[in-house]
């Protein structure tokens, strides 16, 4: 029987519908690890939607690492990441503001960006692993949806090729921009704590002195791309959730 999917208003948006769907497939065992999967025509007919829908399902799950697309080969099936023997582990799916956007039924977009090269100052420099006083790429952006601003980034980045200096190139997802460039962020650390805004953080944000602040601290790596990252993410608390979705490990 076909999978059915919910069309209501309240329904999840269709590709993640999608991408849940082909996910029970891998973790029920239907789909194991090498199998090829249908391409995206054939899907588009499964579910009978547009073949962007299902790009972005497939997309999710490439970036979760159950999926790997092969040039001219088609899109296989990678297994369930970090599988172990011990079946009451449990594995914690990283997403990058844009993706968490999606899965709200929102869009994403940067009301502003700012992108510079910057010596690493001591602080930063032991957080990325370099040397103080190396240049690093340092990016600043407020983010949200429509006019509305939810987060400012402050990322720095140290990474052995060139990025772009442009603000403009920095208005998308930083991680799918990092994809393209054969970059996937293997290991990521974070931590969150309330604060109050600074003054330059009200100004930024256009928030009062005692708006509450979630404050989340993001370090991700990738040391066979010789690529690390160090981000103080400052959301407006009324108008973030955070939230994780974790998938039990079974033998």
């Amino acid at each position: 029987m076909a999978f059915e999917l919910d069309q209501s208003k309240e329904a999840l948006p269709l590709y993640i519908q999608i991408k849940q769907d082909l996910k029970s497939k891998i973790l029920n065992g239907t789909w194991s690890e090498g199998d090829k999967i249908p391409n995206e025509l054939d899907l588009c007919e499964l579910y009978d939607v547009s073949r962007t829908t299902v790009r972005d399902a497939l997309n999710e799950l490439v970036w979760e690492e159950y999926l790997i697309r092969r040039r001219a080969k088609g899109t296989y099936v990678l297994g369930v990441p970090g599988q172990r023997q011990d079946s009451d582990v449990y594995e914690t799916h990283f997403r990058s503001f844009t993706h968490q956007m999606k899965e709200m039924g929102k869009e994403a977009g940067t009301l502003k960006a700012e992108v510079m090269r910057t010596p690493a100052s001591a602080f930063i420099a032991e957080q990325l692993g370099v040397q103080e006083g190396e240049l690093i790429y340092e990016i600043q952006r407020v983010r949200g949806v429509g006019d509305t601003a939810i987060v400012f980034f402050k990322t720095y980045i140290h990474v052995p090729i060139e990025l772009s200096l442009k603000p403009e190139d920095y208005y998308g997802s930083l991680y799918q921009m990092l994809l393209g460039l054969g970059i996937k962020v293997k290991k990521v650390q974070e931590y969150l704590e309330a604060v109050n805004p600074s003054e330059s953080l009200q100004q930024i944000l256009n928030i009062e002195p005692n708006q509450p602040i979630l404050k989340r601290v993001r370090s991700t790596f990738n040391e066979q791309k010789h690529f690390s990252e160090y981000t103080e993410c400052y959301y407006i608390g009324e108008r973030y959730r955070y939230y994780l979705e974790f998938d039990q490990i079974s033998k």
